[in-house]
């Protein structure tokens, strides 16, 4: 089956940086858009950054600047290199991806379990 797994996630200080990865894996026939989304406790799920196959990206203002979000296609990858972090950026990263799966002719959304992300000092 289709798989995404974070990694990356770690307590790091204001005006740190990390990367995240997510790794697609499966059967796998092909993959489109693939984007990060955070939540953070008591708030609503955000989309951060997403990216598509061509490479056009997009991010949520809040970010805008600090984050970029980068793909390998051939290793069906998405990475999410963050700068300048702060607090407000504490949250579990999720990646999320919409997959062909080899055995249907339809893509859907996969998520991947989350990695924690905690901004502090």
């Amino acid at each position: 089956q289709v798989q995404l797994v974070e990694s990356g996630g770690a307590l790091v200080q204001p005006g740190g940086s990390l990367r995240l990865s997510c790794a697609a894996s499966g059967s796998i026939s092909s993959i489109s858009g693939m984007g990060w989304y955070r939540q953070a406790p008591g708030k609503q799920r955000e989309l951060v950054a997403s990216i598509r196959s061509g490479g056009l990206a997009n991010y949520v203002d809040s970010v805008r600047g600090r984050f970029t979000i980068s793909r390998d296609n051939a290793k069906n990858t998405v990475f999410l290199q963050m700068n300048s972090l702060k607090p407000e950026d504490t949250a579990v990263y999720y990646c999320n991806a919409a997959i062909q799966p080899t055995y249907s002719g339809a893509y859907r959304t996969y998520w991947g379990p989350g990695t924690q992300v905690t901004v502090s000092s």
